[in-house]
C-alpha cells in the first residue's frame, strides 16, 4: 500500500488535480493490496488499520483518499443489505477493487439534520420502488459503477428508503460544473424520474436505524484523509526548510508543532476507531469534535505548507497549493464544519436540556 502510495499515486497526482484524471487502476491496485476493505466485518473490521491506509493515500493525493472513503462507506452499506447478491458476491467484488461504487448520502445526511430537504423520493409498486429526483453532485460513480443513495417514501419522515442505485443507464448522470478541486473524483450530478429500484437492491427500509449505526464510521473515517493531507503539508515544510529555514523559522504552525498535533489528532482518532459500533451520545460527541479537529488542523496546516514555500507553493502545479484545496474540502465535505458544529450543539442541549 505504501509503495502504491509513493509510486504511481505520487507520479499522477498532478494529472489527478489538474486534468480530472479518475485514477481507477490506482484504485485496483489498493483493492488487490487489501487497503479498501480492512473496516469491513468479513475482513477483520480494524478500523484503525483503514484509517491509517487512507492516510498514507491521502498523504501523495487527497483526492484519491477521497474516493478511498466514498468506496469504504459503500461498502458499509454493502454489508447490511439483505439479500445476499449484495451482502456477498458484489460486497467481495466491491471490497476488492473489481468493481466500483460511491455513497450519495450527502443529501440525505444533511436532511436528516434539518439543515436541506430530502432531494429524492420513493413510491411503492409491485416489486420495487419508483425513485424520483435530482441531486447536484456525487462522487465516485460512472456508468457501468454504482452508489448508496436515500429516498422519502412518499413524504413521509421516518419511512426513508437506503437502496443501491446501479448506473447502468447513462441517462442517469449528468456533468457537473469544473470544480477548483477534487476534479479526479469522478462526480456526477443524478437525474431520477420515476427510475425503478427493484426490492433485491434495498439495503434498508426505514433507513434511519441503520444511518444511526453507521453514523459514526462514515464520519470517523474521514480522519484518516485528513491526517494524510496534514502529513503531506508537513512533508512540504520540511522540504521548504532546506533553503528557506532561515525565514520560515518566523512562521506560526511549524512542522514540528504541527507534527506533535498530528500524533495528539491520531491518537484520539486511532482510539475511537477501536470501538466503531458505538451509538451513545458521549461517543458519538467525541467523533463529531475529532472530526471538527480535523477540518481546522488541516486548513492550518495546509496554509503554514503554503506559506512556508512562498510563491514557489502558489505555482498551479505545485503540492502546496493542491494542499490547500484538499484541505478545504475536507472542511466544506458532508459533515462540513458548520454542520457538525450544529450536531454537538444539538446532541449537548440534548444530553444538557436548560
Amino acid at each position: 500500500m505504501e509503495d502504491i502510495a509513493r509510486g504511481p499515486l505520487a507520479r499522477c497526482a498532478v494529472a489527478i488535480d489538474r486534468q480530472g484524471y479518475y485514477p481507477l487502476d490506482i484504485m485496483r491496485q489498493l483493492g488487490a493490496a487489501g487497503a479498501l476493505a480492512p473496516h469491513l466485518e468479513s475482513r477483520g473490521r480494524d478500523f484503525g488499520l483503514a484509517l491509517r491506509a487512507m492516510a498514507a493515500v491521502s498523504r501523495q493525493c487527497g483526492c484519491t483518499g477521497f474516493l478511498m472513503w466514498c468506496h469504504m462507506v459503500c461498502g458499509l452499506y454493502l454489508e447490511r443489505a439483505p439479500d445476499p447478491a449484495l451482502n456477498t458476491v458484489l460486497l467481495e467484488r466491491h471490497a476488492g477493487g473489481e468493481s466500483f461504487g460511491g455513497t450519495a448520502l450527502s443529501n440525505p445526511m444533511k436532511a436528516l439534520a434539518g439543515i436541506e430537504r430530502m432531494a429524492l423520493s420513493a413510491s411503492r409498486v409491485e416489486g420495487g420502488f419508483l425513485v424520483s429526483g435530482n441531486l447536484p453532485w456525487v462522487s465516485h460513480i460512472a456508468p457501468g459503477q454504482y452508489c448508496g443513495a436515500m429516498a422519502r417514501r412518499d413524504g413521509e419522515a421516518g419511512q426513508e428508503i437506503l437502496f443501491l442505485l446501479r448506473l447502468d443507464d447513462d441517462g442517469l448522470l449528468a456533468p457537473c460544473p469544473h470544480f477548483s478541486g477534487m476534479e479526479g473524483s469522478s462526480t456526477w450530478g443524478l437525474r431520477l424520474k420515476r427510475h425503478f429500484v427493484p426490492d433485491r437492491d434495498v439495503i434498508a427500509h426505514p433507513a434511519q436505524p441503520m444511518v444511526t449505526a453507521i453514523k459514526a464510521p462514515f464520519i470517523l473515517l474521514q480522519a484518516g484523509m485528513a491526517a494524510g493531507i496534514v502529513q503531506g503539508c508537513i512533508d512540504s515544510m520540511y522540504e521548504a526548510d532546506a533553503q528557506l529555514g532561515h525565514v520560515n523559522r518566523f512562521l506560526e504552525d511549524r512542522p514540528d508543532m504541527m507534527r506533535q498535533e498530528l500524533d495528539a489528532f491520531l491518537e484520539r482518532a486511532l482510539l475511537l476507531a477501536g470501538t466503531p459500533d458505538r451509538t451513545e451520545t458521549d461517543y458519538l460527541l467525541d467523533v463529531l469534535d475529532v472530526r471538527v479537529w480535523a477540518s481546522e488542523l488541516a486548513l492550518r496546516a495546509a496554509q503554514s505548507g503554503l506559506l512556508h514555500h512562498g510563491a514557489r507553493g502558489y505555482l498551479s502545479d505545485a503540492a502546496p497549493q493542491r494542499r490547500m484545496r484538499e484541505a478545504q474540502f475536507v472542511a466544506i465535505v458532508t459533515p462540513a464544519i458548520k454542520h457538525l458544529r450544529l450536531e454537538i450543539a444539538r446532541l449537548a442541549a440534548e444530553d444538557f436540556p436548560a
